[in-house]
């Protein structure tokens, strides 16, 4: 009788031991089969780049920007879509008000071959900024008492 308790014992031990590694195991596959399924609906998510620069040359469908990166000279074409948000003076604009040799911030994400551009935000040049104070202290017309 003690024999057949301590087997009765022993096998439950080993059948509750089985089912919770069972269980565990499960825990760790669900985003497994997320990412998979994500596969093959082609959905992926990517990290955002950023790269700065001068504009060379823009189209309706691109922007090619000349600048550094990691301390060597670079050249990347990015793709536009109409997601793509442009803004120049804290305006949205088109790629047609792009010119080459504006000085631009560029977020993107690579997609299927493609650096696929996110946003441009079109920076003064150096210069624009200090003239701007000087002209805005110079214009002020002295105060009446």
């Amino acid at each position: 009788m003690k024999k057949l308790l301590m087997l009765l014992v022993a096998g439950t031990f080993v059948a509750s031991t089985v089912g919770f590694a069972a269980a565990a195991g499960q825990t760790p596959s669900a985003p497994k089969e997320e990412k998979k399924a994500a596969e093959k609906t082609g959905e992926k998510k990517m990290a955002s780049k950023n790269a700065s620069g001068t504009v060379k040359s823009a189209g309706a469908d691109s922007v090619v920007v000349a600048g550094k990166d990691k301390g060597k000279e670079m050249e990347w074409t990015f793709a536009l879509d109409s997601k793509t948000k442009i803004k120049k003076g804290g305006k949205d604009v088109t790629a047609a008000d792009l010119k080459s040799g504006d000085t631009v911030a560029v977020r993107y994400m690579d997609h299927a071959g493609k650096s696929v551009a996110e946003t441009i935000n079109v920076r003064p040049p150096a210069g624009a900024a200090k003239k701007a104070e000087t002209k805005s202290t110079e214009a002020k017309p002295a105060e009446k008492k």
